[in-house]
C-alpha cells in the first residue's frame, strides 16, 4: 500500500469522525433548543479536529457535510437557528486555519474577521427576529433601547465580543492541536 494513500485515509477517517461529531452535537443542540449553545461549542471543536492534521480540505467537507447532514437530521424545522452556525461560526476554525497556513500576521485579519462576525449578528437580527426584537423575557423597555441602538450595540459590543470570540478559538485550536498530535498514523 502506497504511503499517500495512508495519509489519505487517515484524513478521510479524522474528517469524518469530526463531521459526524459536529452533526450529533448540532443536532442535538438545534432540536432540544435549550442546548443549542453546547452544540455550537462542540461542532466547533469538533471542526478542529481535521485542521489540526493541516487536512484544509478534510476541514472544508467536513463543514460542509456538518451543515447538510445537521439540515437532513431534523435542524430544516429551525433552519434559523443553524444559520449563525453556516455564517461564521462552522467557518471560522477553517479561515483560522488558512490564516495561519498562509504566515501572514494574523492581527492584520483581525478587524476583518470582526466585521465578519458584526454582519452574521445584522444578518442573523433580519432572519431571525425580523428587524424587531420583543418577546416576554425581559422587559418591554429593554427591547425598546435593543432595537433603537441596534447597529451602535452590534458594531460596539459586537466587535468586542468578536474580538474575545477569535482569541479564545485560537487557544481552542491549541489545545485541539496538543491532543490530535497524540493520535498515530
Amino acid at each position: 500500500m502506497p504511503k499517500n494513500n495512508r495519509f489519505n485515509s487517515f484524513e478521510i477517517a479524522l474528517s469524518g469522525i469530526s463531521c459526524a461529531v459536529a452533526v450529533l452535537f448540532l443536532a442535538l443542540g438545534i432540536l432540544s433548543g435549550w442546548l443549542l449553545a453546547t452544540g455550537y461549542f462542540i461542532g466547533v471543536v469538533a471542526l478542529m479536529v481535521p485542521l489540526s492534521k493541516k487536512f484544509y480540505k478534510g476541514g472544508f467537507l467536513a463543514y460542509a457535510g456538518t451543515c447538510v447532514l445537521t439540515v437532513i437530521m431534523g435542524a430544516a424545522a429551525k433552519f434559523w437557528d443553524l444559520v449563525p452556525f453556516i455564517m461564521f461560526f462552522g467557518l471560522h476554525p477553517l479561515i483560522n486555519a488558512l490564516i495561519d497556513k498562509s504566515k501572514f500576521n494574523k492581527w492584520i485579519f483581525l478587524p476583518a474577521k470582526a466585521l465578519w462576525f458584526d454582519a452574521m449578528l445584522i444578518v442573523g437580527y433580519y432572519l431571525v427576529f425580523g428587524g424587531a426584537m420583543g418577546g416576554t423575557l425581559l422587559p418591554e423597555n429593554v427591547y425598546e433601547t435593543i432595537n433603537r441602538y441596534f447597529f451602535l450595540l452590534v458594531f460596539t459590543v459586537g466587535t468586542f465580543v468578536g474580538v474575545i470570540y477569535d482569541l479564545l478559538a485560537s487557544r481552542c485550536q491549541l489545545a485541539v492541536n496538543a491532543v490530535v498530535a497524540r493520535i498515530r498514523k
